[in-house]
């Protein structure tokens, strides 16, 4: 397990709207072999150096370590089984780093099947969208071994702002569905309170704008704002009077 080293090779599968700005941020000293299900998404990062790779086991076997980042539990297995898989190309003493949100079960599965082989795999999965991806700022979970968590940390670091170590293989997995079902309920509680002022005609910016800079200052509100005034928009005045109706009286 190389991953602390500058110069790396590094394999990068999944090189979409979260997995291309990792991978370009993983060029700077290091080769990093890549593949990705549509080709042409990848067209800028390999001018500007990646090594296009045909499949996944081209890539794992190119690599010391090996990142993917990919959408569900059906996905990951679809890049790492059968002839042109990760599996099937990752060398002995490897270190592979699954980014994807997948399903810890689906992780701690495939672990233990890495570690037959004879490397080790962390799950690494993220907090944050795309521009955090873009700037190096995501929060990192890492599930899996504290030897495998160093060997992962220096290059994780490059993509993060802070990367921290939850526990055993799958357990970066159970952190990031807790914080994703609390993101979820604050992000329910924070649309609900915007249609409810806009039920009574006050401007859902205005709203936005309280909850983000002199109410309660929540970072989840600062950074969901865009897309909870479209839902307001979306919505409409009706559905906004009927959120308000719920609430007469309450006071």
């Amino acid at each position: 397990m190389r991953g602390k080293l500058p110069g790396t090779r590094i394999g990068f599968v999944g090189l979409g709207s979260m997995g291309g700005p990792l991978a370009g941020r993983l060029l700077y000293r290091n080769r990093v072999f890549g593949t990705n299900r549509t080709r042409s998404k990848a067209s800028a990062l390999i001018g500007q150096g990646l090594i296009w790779r045909d499949t996944p086991r081209e890539v794992a076997a190119a690599a010391d370590v090996v990142f993917s980042m990919v959408a569900d539990d059906a996905a990951l297995a679809a890049i790492t089984a059968g002839p042109d898989g990760i599996l099937a190309g990752l060398q002995p003493g490897a270190l592979y780093v699954d980014m994807s949100t997948v399903s810890p079960g689906a992780s701690r599965e495939l672990s233990r099947v890495v570690r037959s082989a004879g490397a080790t795999m962390v799950d690494a999965p993220v907090s944050g969208g795309v521009p955090a991806a873009e700037t190096g700022t995501l929060a990192i979970m890492v599930g899996g071994t504290e030897a495998g968590y160093r060997a992962a940390e220096a290059l994780l670091l490059r993509l993060g702002s802070t990367v921290t170590h939850v526990g055993g293989n799958g357990q970066g997995l159970v952190l990031d569905l807790a914080l994703n079902i609390s993101t979820a309920a604050q992000l329910l509680a924070f649309h609900e309170g915007i249609m409810l002022a806009a039920g009574g005609s006050v401007d859902p910016t205005i709203t936005a704008r309280a909850v983000t800079e002199f109410a309660n200052e929540s970072a989840m509100a600062s950074s969901r704002s865009p897309l909870v005034l479209d839902l307001s928009r979306a919505n409409g005045s009706g559905y906004a009077r009927r959120i308000a109706g719920r609430y007469e009286g309450a006071a």
